[in-house]
């Protein structure tokens, strides 16, 4: 396991950048036009990017962008 060390303010962008990522992942996922495939990925993504997210974030912030499973 590879350890990671960021001073604040690098954490802070870090949060920042994968709360950009998770919102502009909900908004693709919420487009009628996009594949059910695609989607999938998209979701698989997500998950990826929440689970990292939820190793830094607070509580409150990860329950935020908790996504339920959505019904195709």
């Amino acid at each position: 396991m590879v350890g990671v060390l960021l001073n604040h303010q690098e954490l802070h962008e870090f949060e920042y950048v994968l709360k950009k990522e998770m919102e502009e992942l909900r908004f693709d996922l919420e487009d009628q036009k996009i594949d059910a495939i695609v989607k999938s990925v998209l979701e698989e993504r997500y998950q990826i990017i929440y689970r990292l997210f939820c190793r830094f974030a607070k509580p409150s912030d990860c329950r935020r962008y908790l996504r339920r499973k959505q019904r195709n």
